[in-house]
């Protein structure tokens, strides 16, 4: 995780780093995605109890919630944590505003903003034409300090989008932001890989600090290591005939006389049930395949290509050695979802 911030900083340098630990660090845990990016410049993150923990745990360092506050009453969270937040609609600038009518102190702390504008994504934020009476709004808030202005891309893994590409993206963001001072942040992890002008101020990388791609190269291409690795071993062995069948559903029928392992994982853990036959795996650092539906506990590989595999085998359904993209793009999903569905009942091990 360290080697991959590294990497971020690397195609961005003379930005900032927001480093992502949402959804529990994507799976990381969040405790070990402080320790991992103690070296970032502010951590991201949705949660406010989340964002609440870290400074428990000692983060003194800039937080910011990415998707902003919720209710009125969370403010008097982020003013007593010095929470950074975004604001993305007209509902949470009314709740700045009646807080600032009804503060009774006469100078209230101060908190920082991050206004979002919806440059092309078209899930949070205010639309160019809307952006700067936002902005002027905000400013008019006696209680607002700073204002940074952010976007989010929605296709910066994809060069060639023909309906809403990065460059229209930053294009859009520059043109109605112009004039206005703040700090800016527009990249995520593909912007931070593949679009070296979308610096700016700030860059907000993700999955890529947990060795995941983005897209539009492996992980590997990018320089990236995996930071989690998904293991288990074999617990049993099956001698399958031509016509046996295997697991839930009979859904795998061996067309010849086959061995199969039976890996000690599951959808509880985390592994994805809608992974087909042909997912790859790694048993005793071969590569094979899975074979047959995915249950709660259990998982099924073909041996064929490992004979002297058995009982205790180790066995590596993702991480070092089988990039989690693979895995995920079997599964028809990303990396991403299988980080952060890791179980609670997965032991973790601190390499």
């Amino acid at each position: 995780m360290r080697h991959n911030l590294a990497v971020a900083r690397q195609h961005a340098p003379q930005a900032k780093v927001w480093a992502v630990v949402k959804a529990n660090a994507y799976g990381h845990g969040l405790e070990r995605g402080m320790r991992a990016f103690a070296d970032a410049d502010g951590l991201g993150l949705i949660e406010i109890d989340g964002a609440v923990r870290l400074r428990e745990m000692g983060w003194q360092k800039p937080v910011l919630l990415l998707e902003g506050f919720f209710h009125a009453e969370d403010l008097d969270v982020l003013i007593r944590h010095e929470l950074q937040t975004a604001v993305h609609c007209d509902e949470q600038i009314a709740m700045l505003e009646r807080a600032s009518s009804v503060a009774n102190s006469a100078t209230p702390p101060g908190l920082d903003v991050h206004l979002k504008m919806n440059s092309g994504m078209n899930r949070l934020g205010f639309a160019p034409s809307a952006y700067r009476a936002a902005y002027a709004r905000l400013r008019a808030i006696p209680h607002v300090r700073n204002i940074s202005l952010m976007t989010h891309f929605a296709n910066a893994d994809d060069g060639e989008n023909a309906i809403m590409s990065c460059a229209e993206q930053i294009r859009r963001f520059h043109e109605a932001s112009s004039g206005l001072a703040g700090e800016r942040s527009l990249s995520n992890s593909a912007g931070d890989l593949l679009h070296e002008g979308a610096a700016a101020d700030w860059v907000r990388p993700g999955i890529m600090l947990y060795g995941g791609t983005p897209g539009g190269k492996t992980a590997e291409e990018f320089g990236l290591l995996p930071a989690m690795t998904l293991t288990s071993e074999i617990i049993g062995v099956q001698e399958l005939a031509v016509g046996d069948a295997v697991g839930y559903g009979s859904r795998f029928v061996a067309a010849h006389p086959m061995r199969i392992g039976v890996v000690a994982c599951g959808y509880a853990d985390g592994y994805p049930r809608h992974a087909p036959t042909g997912t790859p795996v790694l048993v005793d650092g071969v590569r094979t395949r899975t074979v047959g539906q995915v249950s709660m506990d259990m998982i099924t590989v073909d041996l064929g290509a490992i004979p002297n595999a058995g009982v205790g085998s180790q066995v590596v359904l993702w991480g070092k050695g089988l990039p989690i993209d693979d895995v995920a793009h079997a599964a028809g999903t990303i990396g991403y979802e299988l980080m952060c569905a890791l179980a609670q009942r997965v032991r973790v091990v601190e390499a």
